[in-house]
């Protein structure tokens, strides 16, 4: 269920406030109607095609540690408002308590309020795998059919992050978050700094149209299956 981020101010009525220039009204819902169209579409059809692969694919990761291998995290979407984001578990048990004792350590490469480490240990031998081809993605599919995402749009941020957004950041939130994004499609996207990060997705958000969702759509698929660079 959506709910809004418990906060002095209402996210969502800071995120409006800073919302990027918007495009004609109709050239926008011909764009929008489009784009839940094939999100719809194409969600399902993955879904009812792999399903027999998503649910050998939970099984090995049970077996692996015999641990919940579904991963439930709160996110935050358009406008502010948060749902629960779903993929198969990549890390051991309890790793959110292990993340801060290596964020106490130092040992975060990338810039707060991400976190990020090449050879990250709480990722099990299979989490690595499911991770190198995006298989832990694939239950996202479900939060795209209900219409909580996007095949293709910034990817949702975690609470405590959009915490220390700037107002200039906090235009990520004005557009449904997505399983691909400009950023994803980078060569070497791990070392891409933060301010870098937000600058793809605003320019995302100011340019996007059918033309371009399908653009990063194909050029995510080549890199998941052929350029593991940003792995």
């Amino acid at each position: 269920m959506e709910e809004n981020i418990n906060s002095e101010a209402n996210p969502a009525e800071e995120v409006s406030k800073t919302q990027p220039e918007k495009k004609p009204r109709f050239k926008t819902g011909c764009y929008l109607f489009f784009k839940r169209f094939f999100d719809i579409v194409s969600a399902t059809l993955l879904l009812l095609v792999l399903s027999w692969f998503i649910l050998i694919c939970i099984l090995v990761k049970w077996l692996e540690d015999f641990y919940n291998p579904v991963y439930l995290s709160t996110r935050v979407g358009k406008d502010g408002k948060t749902f629960k984001f779903i993929k198969i578990r990549t890390m051991c048990p309890h790793a959110e308590e292990l993340k801060q004792q290596l964020i106490d350590a130092g040992l975060n490469e990338a810039d707060p309020p991400v976190f990020k480490m090449e050879n990250d240990p709480r990722i099990t031998p299979v989490g690595k795998f499911f991770r190198r081809f995006s298989i832990d993605e694939l239950l996202q599919l479900l939060n795209i059919i209900a219409g909580q995402m996007s095949v293709i749009g910034p990817r949702p941020p975690l609470p405590e992050e959009v915490e220390t957004y700037t107002e200039e950041q906090k235009k990520r939130l004005s557009v449904k978050g997505g399983l691909l994004c400009l950023w994803q499609i980078q060569k070497n996207r791990n070392k891409t700094t933060f301010d870098e990060w937000v600058k793809l997705d605003l320019e995302y958000i100011e340019k996007r149209s059918l033309w371009l969702d399908t653009k990063i759509l194909f050029k995510g698929m080549y890199m998941v299956v052929f350029d593991h660079s940003g792995k």
